[in-house]
């Protein structure tokens, strides 16, 4: 049984494009690919042929990945979050308790994930350790240089 994935309306609207696109322009082009190598002569022996065959292979997996990921997919209203506990796509403002740094992470699905963006996974070591804190809570967690502790100051929806 695969994983329900929260995400916001628009995330949910990008992943419903980007399967009608790869259903509808990204099928035609493999078909296309397809065909050309049909016609350079013996399929048997057509290393073009066997390429286009295997990106088709990868394309409808791709496909089929996408579509199980959205029929899993919950569409969560920012509007309706409780703020007493940290959870998905809450801004979490923390402190490291070791450098003294403060620092500010948006939780999200692990398909919305961009550190450059502060957006973090809930599936990260860091997104599992602070759900369902509170503030003023510490959060002991693991990271591959070692056990940090993180203070959570507030949480907000941005």
């Amino acid at each position: 049984m695969a994983d329900i994935t929260y995400v916001t309306k628009d995330t949910f609207e990008k992943m419903r494009k980007e399967l009608s696109e790869l259903k509808t322009k990204g099928r035609a082009k493999i078909a296309e690919q397809l065909s050309e190598a049909r016609e350079k002569g013996d399929l048997k022996e057509n290393a073009e042929y066997d390429a286009a065959k295997d990106a088709q292979g990868l394309h409808e997996a791709q496909i089929a990945r996408l579509e199980e990921t959205l029929a899993n997919t919950r569409i969560l209203n920012k509007n309706d979050l409780d703020l007493s506990r940290v959870s998905v796509l809450c801004t979490v403002k923390l402190t490291n308790l070791k450098t003294k740094t403060t620092v500010s992470y948006q939780l999200v699905s692990p398909n919305e994930a961009d550190l450059k963006a502060k957006k973090i996974s809930v599936s990260s070591p860091i997104g599992k350790g602070l759900l369902g804190k509170k503030v003023g809570e510490v959060a002991d967690i693991q990271i591959p240089a070692g056990t940090t502790q993180f203070r959570i100051e507030d949480i907000s929806i941005q």
